[in-house]
């Protein structure tokens, strides 16, 4: 029986996780709350994407629900997630997408809830990132945080690369694609930073996804940290992990360990590529890190700077998908 999920938060990672859920039959999406949003717009916004295009199947509505691919999916605007009738229309699963009930989504419980999927990094919720720590999940864990886009591409390949060299300490850059909290033109920032400047700049800003890779892979907590630059580009992040090695490795050393794993076990998590691609050629690509075999360098056996592409958008959406299915066929 495919995982009946509900969607709280109708935004970027919302809208792309209902496509991606549509796709599969492992999963169905049965309901989608948004108070900000009535069905008629919800539709709109889901169908016509400016980066992932116009969906392909049929989009209609009601007053009442949305109607995708000739199925019914009913629509709230509950600005209270215990008020959410979750239970009450079959929903197992909340994909908590808001961004506001990070450290809380337990609430979407009191709603007939039966697990919560937080669509960030949660300073209470436990971590899980695919391909690296899904296994340590126990049935006891009600509330799941997917971590960030950019834990979800880098420790992957830190797994990996610590697996098979060791990891004596790292630092990470993500150059980041624009996200929905930066400005168009320059305004306030709640920090009182030069994060409020235009979205049209490069920003230099601070990521916890380093450190974060520490909580899914313990092997290298308080061996990495790292920062963000903001570029002004729609979608698709890099991630530049320069790292001191224990073990001395060439570059195809390196090279080989990450393909064996790209073909291997973690196939469809980490991708390998030869080719001198570009950000925009990975739009829509639904793997976690994608391994950029020319632009790599190395220094020395112990010292070596690997790049790797995501789509923090799709990738990421695709991942919390994945994650609530791993956790409906361990019930």
């Amino acid at each position: 029986m495919a995982a009946r999920i509900g969607i709280n938060g109708f935004g970027r990672i919302g809208r792309l996780a209902a496509r991606i859920i549509l796709s599969r039959t492992d999963v169905e999406l049965v309901a989608i709350n948004d108070p900000f949003l009535e069905p008629d717009y919800m539709a709109y916004l889901f169908k016509h994407d400016t980066v992932h295009g116009t969906y392909k199947g049929t989009v209609a509505h009601t007053k009442t629900s949305l109607i995708l691919d000739g199925k019914e999916i009913h629509c709230f605007a509950n600005k209270t997630p215990k008020e959410i009738p979750w239970g009450k229309v079959g929903v197992d699963y909340v994909i908590e997408s808001t961004g506001v009930f990070v450290d809380n989504g337990e609430v979407h419980l009191e709603g007939g809830a039966k697990k919560v999927f937080i669509s960030a990094p949660s300073k209470k919720a436990p971590m899980f990132v695919m391909g690296v720590n899904e296994d340590k999940y126990t049935p006891d864990i009600k509330v799941l945080s997917n971590a960030s886009c950019t834990t979800n591409c880098l420790a992957p390949l830190v797994k990996v690369i610590d697996q098979a060299f060791g990891i004596e300490e790292g630092l990470m850059t993500t150059v980041h694609a624009t996200t929905a909290t930066q400005l168009v033109v320059d305004g306030p920032s709640k920090k009182k930073s030069r994060e409020g400047r235009s979205a049209q700049n490069i920003i230099p800003s601070s990521t916890g996804a380093a450190a974060a890779v520490g909580e899914v892979w313990p092997a290298v907590k308080g061996k990495l940290t790292g920062m963000a630059f903001r570029v002004p580009t729609l979608d698709v992040s890099v991630v530049d992990l320069t790292v001191r090695l224990k073990k001395d490795a060439t570059y195809n050393d390196i090279k080989a360990v990450v393909k064996s794993a790209a073909e291997g076990p973690l196939k469809g998590i980490i991708g390998y590529e030869e080719d001198e691609l570009v950000s925009s050629d990975f739009v829509g690509d639904s793997r976690s890190c994608i391994f950029d075999v020319a632009a790599g360098i190395a220094l020395n056996k112990n010292f070596v700077k690997l790049i790797a592409w995501y789509d923090n958008e799709w990738g990421y959406s695709t991942r919390l998908v994945d994650l609530v299915s791993y956790v409906h066929k361990r019930q």
